[in-house]
C-alpha cells in the first residue's frame, strides 16, 4: 500500500470523509491512515504542497478520532513543509494549532516547544511574528511553573528585538 500513488490514497480518503445517500458517517480512522500514506508519499516525491495539504487533513482526521497528540504531530510536520514553501502566515499558523493541540493533551512543555520551533522558522522572515511566538511560548512556561526553562526563549527574542532595533 506503500508504494501506491499518493493521489489515489487521497482521493479515496477523501470520498471516506464525505457523506452521501449510501454513506451516513464519516469513517475517519480509514481516511486518516490513508492521508498519512499520501503525505509520505508526497513527500518522498517532493511535492511539498500536497504532502503538507495531506498531513492537515491527517491531523484533523487524528483530532476526530480524539488523539490530539497525533494531531499535532502531523500539523508540525504541515508547519515544517509550509517552511520549505516559504508560506510564513502558514508557518505561524500550524505552529500555533500544534501548540494548541498539545495544550489539549495537558502537555505544556511540547506546545511551548511548538511555538518556539515556529518562532525559530520566522525570525527572518516575519520577526514581529516570531517575537510574538516566543512570548507566547515563555508564557505556557511560566504558567506552568518552569520560568528557567523560559530563558532561552527570552533570548532569543531579546536577539531580534536587537536586529530590529527596538
Amino acid at each position: 500500500m506503500a508504494s501506491s500513488d499518493p493521489n489515489k490514497l487521497m482521493a479515496k480518503a477523501d470520498k471516506l470523509t464525505k457523506l452521501s445517500l449510501t454513506r451516513w458517517s464519516a469513517d475517519w480512522k480509514s481516511a486518516t491512515q490513508l492521508y498519512e500514506q499520501a503525505a509520505i508519499g508526497y513527500r518522498v516525491a517532493k511535492n511539498h504542497e500536497k504532502a503538507k495539504i495531506a498531513f492537515e487533513k491527517a491531523s484533523k482526521g487524528q483530532e476526530m478520532l480524539s488523539s490530539p497528540w497525533d494531531a499535532a504531530k502531523h500539523m508540525e510536520s504541515a508547519a515544517a513543509l509550509a517552511k520549505e514553501l516559504g508560506n510564513w502566515t502558514e508557518v505561524a499558523d500550524f505552529y500555533k494549532r500544534a501548540s494548541e493541540l498539545y495544550m489539549v493533551c495537558g502537555r505544556p512543555q511540547p506546545a511551548s516547544d511548538a511555538l518556539a520551533k515556529g518562532a525559530r522558522a520566522l525570525e527572518d522572515a516575519v520577526p514581529d511574528e516570531a517575537i510574538q511566538l516566543y512570548t507566547d511560548a515563555c508564557s505556557i512556561l511560566e504558567e506552568d511553573d518552569k520560568e528557567q526553562m523560559a530563558f532561552d526563549l527570552y533570548r532569543a527574542a531579546t536577539c531580534i528585538y536587537i536586529k530590529l532595533e527596538k
